[in-house]
């Protein structure tokens, strides 16, 4: 077996070196110019305008609306939700370690259709608590929150606009608490900000139309988001994007940086060969590129490989076979309250899956929890929310490159311990090299908004106060 080491330590040393070349090499070869985009791509059913001024005219109708779902649309899901559940027990031990727990998921079954659904008006009443409107852009109904602030006292205080963008299985529910600080924060007499707030559902999300041809991709969302912006009137704006969202809110930095005052996120991510070579280096001895501050939390580093690789099977179903999936969880509730609340679980911490109830109690409320799922059941939006993990992964979005395309907006990263996965810092850099603000949480998890909003709303006004140091630019507003 001697010569079989000496292989293997051949092998390591090449491949050692071959990770140095890389690393000193690899930023000039893949480092790209932004890539031309459509800012006026037609995704509508109907045929594009010939006259895009006088469509543009006559389409910038921002509508307010509530949205109300018929006593027949609720009585057919109570319908559904009372029909027996054929399911087989746990084997062994009751716990979410081979998916949601079929004992626990005919507890939410129960209370959900005897203490919830009986509650539904008042539901509704919750999530109109906010300001709902659609507009249409580029040819597909987007609907979204506006929260805007009329303070007369404006003085000492700076006021601006912020878009935030949920991602999948999440939606506009997921930010509530948020935006309830952001939008109250000029209350507070001692607190120098006001914020008009902007919560889009994302296309193919819950009310927002999605795209009945192919492409539409995180680039082209960007493309709407931004016009959506523009639309209100908001020419200048900070972002904070999560999941999906995230990916979203990255291109609207990197392709319209004359937007973008800041970029925010909770999971920030880039994948080029000069990252992941990074990754590799930072994993064998974290230290070779300098103290991060929080090695222990990464280590031992199979550990978070692990865990990426059992709980990221949705991610590669539903950008290989969406409509698949979808077709499975379209008009059975039950099915895609398990296949949803199941990522709730795993998502906000690996350890869940050991309870019986996956940990679900332990930092959200099942009412919340149901919102989202109700927003995906009643407005069919399953199938086409899925398909975006598609068009991420065409081969149209690789051609553009977009993780090699450098971005200059000032960025801001909280990361948090139990995410599905974390960057450090000198892998980040290499995509946003002015990367301002970043912090490590030890507790958390992927739907932080949902479940520890005051220290996402504190993290993102720290990053505000650094934006402000950083750019005298924003004198603007």
């Amino acid at each position: 077996m001697v010569w079989l080491k000496r292989v293997l330590w051949f092998f390591g040393i090449v491949c050692g070196l071959a990770a140095m070349v890389a690393y000193k090499r690899i930023d000039t070869i893949f480092e790209c110019e932004p890539p031309e985009v459509s800012l006026q791509q037609w995704w509508g059913d109907e045929e594009p305008p010939k006259d895009w001024a006088a469509y543009l005219e006559n389409s910038s109708l921002v509508i307010g609306n509530k949205l109300k779902f018929s006593d027949a649309t609720i009585d057919d899901l109570r319908k559904q939700l009372n029909r027996t559940l054929r399911l087989p027990e746990p084997l062994g031990k009751p716990d979410f370690r081979n998916g949601f727990n079929t004992q626990e998921l005919k507890n939410i079954v129960d209370y959900w259709r005897d203490d919830y659904l009986p509650r539904w008006r008042e539901r509704e009443v919750f999530l109109w608590q906010f300001n709902h409107f659609t507009t249409e852009i580029q040819g597909l109904l987007i609907h979204f929150l506006h929260l805007m602030v009329y303070d007369e006292n404006k003085v000492d205080k700076n006021h601006y606009p912020v878009l935030l963008l949920h991602g999948w299985p999440s939606s506009i529910r997921e930010f509530y608490p948020l935006i309830h600080k952001l939008h109250q924060t000029h209350l507070d007499k001692k607190n120098k900000y006001i914020f008009n707030v902007v919560v889009p559902s994302l296309p193919g999300f819950a009310w927002s139309q999605g795209a009945s041809k192919v492409g539409l991709g995180p680039v082209q969302v960007a493309v709407i988001m931004r016009n959506l912006m523009l639309r209100l009137g908001y020419k200048r704006f900070f972002i904070h994007g999560s999941d999906m969202g995230s990916l979203v809110a990255s291109h609207m930095a990197t392709l319209f940086p004359e937007n973008v005052l800041g970029y925010h996120s909770n999971l920030c991510a880039v994948f080029t060969e000069r990252s992941l070579v990074k990754g590799f280096i930072n994993a064998v001895k974290s230290n070779i590129f300098g103290a991060h501050g929080f090695e222990a939390n990464f280590l031992p580093h199979w550990e978070p490989i692990k865990h990426l690789i059992e709980e990221s099977g949705y991610y590669h179903l539903q950008a290989t076979k969406p409509d698949t999936i979808g077709a499975v969880l379209t008009d059975n509730p039950i099915g895609l309250a398990a296949y949803i609340l199941e990522k709730w679980s795993s998502l906000t911490n690996r350890k869940y899956k050991e309870s019986a109830n996956g940990g679900l109690s332990e930092r959200f409320k099942l009412d919340a929890l149901l919102d989202n799922v109700m927003l995906y059941h009643l407005t069919n939006s399953i199938i086409t929310s899925s398909r975006l993990f598609a068009e991420t992964h065409s081969q149209q979005q690789r051609e553009l490159q977009m993780d090699w395309v450098p971005t200059d907006v000032p960025t801001g990263c909280a990361r948090f311990k139990h995410d599905l996965i974390h960057f450090y810092d000198n892998q980040l850099k290499d995509k946003y090299r002015n990367l301002i603000h970043s912090k490590y949480y030890s507790n958390g998890g992927h739907f932080v908004a949902l479940e520890m909003p005051q220290l996402l709303y504190a993290d993102f006004i720290e990053f505000v106060k650094k934006v402000e140091k950083f750019s005298s630019s924003l004198a603007w507003f």
